[in-house]
């Protein structure tokens, strides 16, 4: 198995990428901190699958970006991995031509050389990171990644996030409990130390220092968890443990109450709350794509362009509205 070293030297990264990614960083962690007023927006498809709808998407959003860069901070989700509840596709790392090869090692060069295309495009880039081992082969591309609602308990999440130098958002349990992402949270900020691979392929004792860039994600579970008494609740909860209270809003998922059309209807009732004077709120989250809902895996070769194959995502325009119209009543 090639090492992340070894595939860093055949898609290695500019200087002038590496700059970009590290001013994003500090740009995102200031927006946590409150230090920069503007919204942090992430944006994009459920799941990258296709590499040539991905930079099509990606030269659209960054159109966006310069327009509205003034008060809306936009990152690109390009998730590359995928948690199942059961079964089902696990990404473009694990599984890149869809066709249950698992061929991974092409799926990291894939991925690699995907990010750095959007790199080039100067967009940064939002992942979850899932696979603590794939994530080695990404690490410097990357500047804001989620631990998502299926993996916001796992020890070695918290740990390994305690240890990374990205701004970190932690999801809420699909059944909507936030107790976990909290605790996750207040570990990620302690010292640690656990087994890992390093960049040489080889296992070694990692020491970690903690990571203060850190924020809740509320993604909803049973019922939706955007409304105000629930960003109060969560606050307090917060508060409780000495935590900043900082939070950002899934759109999707339990929020949109499953329905992905519903997502425009929670940005406008997250941007009211944001206009009162809530700035914890540091931004919302979109799944979106070139065109809207998702499509079934039957017939991979056959599948249609720039519509989802895992969650179902709202389409371009509306995606241009929704961010149009916040740009326009954020009052910054």
């Amino acid at each position: 198995m090639i090492t992340p070293n070894e595939l860093k030297d055949i898609l290695p990264i500019s200087k002038v990428i590496r700059d970009f990614v590290l001013k994003s960083r500090e740009i995102i962690a200031n927006i946590i901190n409150g230090k920069d007023p503007r919204l942090l927006i992430v944006c994009g498809p459920c799941s990258i699958h296709e590499i040539k709808s991905a930079i099509d998407y990606g030269i659209r959003l960054r159109l966006l970006s310069k327009r509205f860069g003034k008060k809306l901070y936009i990152i690109m989700r390009v998730y590359l991995e995928k948690s199942r509840t059961i079964f089902g596709w696990k990404g473009l790392i694990n599984d890149p031509y869809i066709n249950q090869s698992f061929d991974i090692e092409s799926g990291l060069f894939i991925a690699r050389n995907l990010l750095l295309s959007i790199l080039k495009l100067k967009l940064p880039i939002a992942t979850e990171i899932l696979s603590i081992n794939n994530y080695q082969y990404i690490n410097d591309l990357i500047s804001w990644g989620s631990i998502g609602a299926r993996t916001v308990e796992s020890q070695i999440h918290r740990e390994m996030v305690s240890g990374i130098p990205i701004p970190i958002g932690f999801k809420n349990n699909t059944d909507g409990n936030i107790t976990k992402a909290i605790n996750a949270i207040k570990a990620s900020r302690l010292k640690h130390s656990f087994i890992n691979i390093n960049q040489h392929g080889k296992v070694t004792i990692v020491n970690t220092n903690g990571n203060y860039n850190s924020h809740i994600i509320l993604r909803g579970g049973k019922v939706p968890n955007y409304y105000d008494y629930d960003i109060r609740f969560c606050k307090q909860q917060m508060n409780n443990l000495g935590l900043p209270t900082k939070l950002l809003i899934d759109c999707s998922h339990g929020n949109a109450s499953n329905n992905y059309l519903n997502q425009l209807k929670v940005a406008r009732y997250v941007l009211k709350q944001i206009n009162n004077n809530n700035r914890d709120i540091i931004g919302i989250m979109l799944e979106s794509n070139i065109n809207s809902g998702s499509q079934k895996l039957n017939l991979p070769k056959h599948l249609k362009y720039g519509v989802s194959i895992t969650d179902p995502c709202i389409n371009w325009n509306t995606t241009y509205k929704i961010l149009l119209e916040i740009y326009k009543k954020f009052v910054y």
